[in-house]
């Protein structure tokens, strides 16, 4: 299976995407045909759609699409996992077999140690019961809040998309690599390689720029806990779906057969899916 770890899709409406620009390419709705489109020339066979709004209906109205579109392997939804009713909200999502994890844009949030809140811990205690992941949207300023949390809960499978961001445009490293060798020293925890060409300059990114980033990922956490993913439709903002997918591909290149499938979608399939077919 060849997987896209990591994408969106909307149904464009001002007041539910605030953070949308008016005027840039995410200006729009990007639903699943047009991401079937794209998937076929590069052999992709589905993908891990995830949350892009912080409300519950959003995790439902994701499963809808999933049920209608099978390209739609799995989805990370939201849930306030800090509420008295996290576990009604978990029970509820879980019994979709398409329901495979739960994320927070923890990213926006003013509090660097927000993910080491008691109420928000007592919720990520309860995914593991229902085999649910989590997926960290961090910058490298919360790296370590992440790192703490991974430690607390040995367990419970954490993945940390596109990154952690790093930043490429300013060809700032450290002390993001530390922190990233840090973090990978956790075996509960992955890493998608997504989400890097937004984070360099938008119109004149080069392969080059990322280097140094991706070794880092790459020597951290290894091939085995890696996994591709497009950020479609963000991706835009700086380059195409394939794009996106050559700039790591390139990358990949120096990987054997088995560690290049395990990166554009096996640990993927392992990681979001197996767990929830065990559950079922």
């Amino acid at each position: 299976m060849r997987l896209d770890a990591h994408q969106h899709f909307w149904s464009y409406r001002a007041e539910q995407y605030p953070w949308i620009t008016p005027g840039s390419p995410l200006h729009r709705s990007w639903l699943p045909e047009k991401l079937i489109a794209l998937q076929k020339p590069l052999d992709f066979t589905g993908a891990i759609a995830v949350q892009a709004r912080q409300v519950i209906e959003e995790s439902d109205w994701l499963l809808g699409l999933a049920e209608q579109h099978e390209v739609i392997k799995g989805v990370v939804g939201w849930v306030d996992l800090r509420s008295d009713r996290v576990e009604e909200d978990l029970v509820r999502l879980s019994a979709n077999r398409k329901f495979v994890g739960v994320r927070h844009v923890v990213q926006d949030e003013p509090d660097d140690q927000f993910m080491l809140g008691k109420e928000f811990q007592r919720g990520i205690s309860q995914l593991q019961a229902h085999g649910l992941t989590y997926d960290f949207l961090i910058y490298p300023k919360q790296l370590d809040a992440a790192i703490a949390l991974a430690e607390k809960f040995p367990t419970q499978p954490f993945v940390l998309d596109h990154m952690a961001k790093p930043l490429v445009k300013a060809g700032t490293i450290e002390p993001w690599r530390q922190k990233i060798k840090r973090l990978a020293q956790c075996p509960n925890v992955h890493c998608k390689v997504s989400g890097l060409i937004t984070e360099a300059n938008h119109a004149h990114w080069k392969p080059a720029h990322f280097q140094p980033y991706l070794d880092t990922v790459f020597e951290a956490f290894s091939p085995a806990r890696l996994m591709y993913g497009s950020d479609w439709p963000v991706c835009l903002l700086a380059g195409s779906y394939q794009q996106a997918y050559e700039l790591v591909d390139g990358y990949a290149q120096q990987l054997k057969s088995k560690q290049r499938d395990a990166l554009f979608g096996i640990n993927a399939a392992k990681f979001y899916l197996k767990s929830r077919s065990a559950k079922s």
